[in-house]
C-alpha cells in the first residue's frame, strides 16, 4: 500500500510573478490544494523537503498528511501535479488533491513485470502493452505498484489483466481480457538472394543469341566493298 508521508506547508497570501520569483530564490515552492471537500488554498513548500519526498517515492502516486502551518490543520491529499523547470532545472509549481478517507479514489498505478529474464531464455521477446492500470480505492489501500509475475510464459503466450493479483479493496473497470504483457517469437531476418549469383546471371548471353547475330554479320557486307556485279544487257 502507498506510505502517507508527512509534509509540511503555510499558507501563500501574495501572488504575482515578482512574488514567486522571490519565493523560488529563497528556497520555496509555490502550491495549491483543491478538492470535493476543500477550498481552494495557495500554499507554498520547503523545495529541498519536497525533493526529498519526491526522490523516496517508489511511486507516482504520493499520498501526503499535508499540515498547514500556522492554521493548525491537516489535509489527506494526493499530489495531483508537480510542473518541472526543465531547462534550469528545479520544481515550478505543486498540485495537491483533498481526499477524505472514506472517499473512493482512482489513480493510475505502474504495472511492473517480474521473471522477465526467465521467460526470455525460452526463445522470446517480452512485450510489455499496459504499463499502468486504473484502480478504484479508498486512500489507504492504494497501492504503490501492481506486480505481475510473467516467469510462466511460454513463447507464443501472454498475460492479462484477470492474472493481476489486485490487494483487497482495489478494484478496476478495465476489461479483464485486455493483454497486459506477451511473450512473442523473435523475428528473423530472411538472407537476401546471393549478389554474385545475380550478376553473374545477368551478364551470361541468352541461350541460341549467338549463332543469329554471327548470321547476320556473315550477311552484313564488309565495310567498303563493291557491291556484285549485274550482267550487263544485250
Amino acid at each position: 500500500m502507498a506510505k502517507i508521508l508527512e509534509l509540511s506547508a503555510s499558507p501563500r497570501s501574495s501572488i504575482g510573478t515578482g512574488s514567486v520569483n522571490r519565493m523560488r530564490k529563497a528556497g520555496r515552492i509555490p502550491a495549491v490544494i483543491y478538492g470535493k471537500k476543500h477550498a481552494n488554498k495557495s500554499l507554498e513548500l520547503e523545495t529541498k523537503a519536497f525533493a526529498k519526498l519526491l526522490q523516496n517515492s517508489a511511486s507516482d502516486n504520493i499520498l501526503v498528511n499535508l499540515k498547514i502551518e500556522g492554521e493548525g490543520g491537516e489535509a489527506l491529499a494526493l499530489v495531483q501535479e508537480v510542473q518541472h523547470d526543465y531547462l534550469r532545472g528545479g520544481i515550478l509549481h505543486v498540485d495537491f488533491h483533498a481526499v477524505a478517507a472514506d472517499e473512493d479514489i482512482h489513480a493510475s498505478v505502474p504495472v511492473v513485470l517480474q521473471g522477465v529474464a526467465a521467460a526470455e531464455k525460452k526463445g522470446g521477446i517480452v512485450e510489455h502493452i499496459i504499463h499502468s492500470l486504473e484502480v478504484h480505492c479508498l486512500p489507504k489501500d492504494l497501492p504503490e505498484t501492481l506486480p505481475l509475475d510473467i516467469s510462466s510464459l511460454e513463447v507464443g503466450e501472454s498475460k492479462h489483466v484477470s492474472d493481476l493479483k489486485l490487494p483487497e479493496g482495489v478494484t478496476t473497470k478495465i476489461s479483464p481480457g485486455l493483454v497486459v504483457a506477451l511473450l512473442k517469437e523473435p523475428v528473423v531476418a530472411e538472407e537476401p538472394a546471393p549478389v554474385a549469383a545475380a550478376a553473374e546471371g545477368a551478364a551470361a548471353p541468352a541461350a541460341g543469341a549467338a549463332a543469329p547475330a554471327a548470321g547476320a554479320a556473315a550477311a552484313a557486307p564488309a565495310a567498303g566493298a563493291k557491291p556484285a556485279a549485274t550482267p550487263a544487257k544485250k
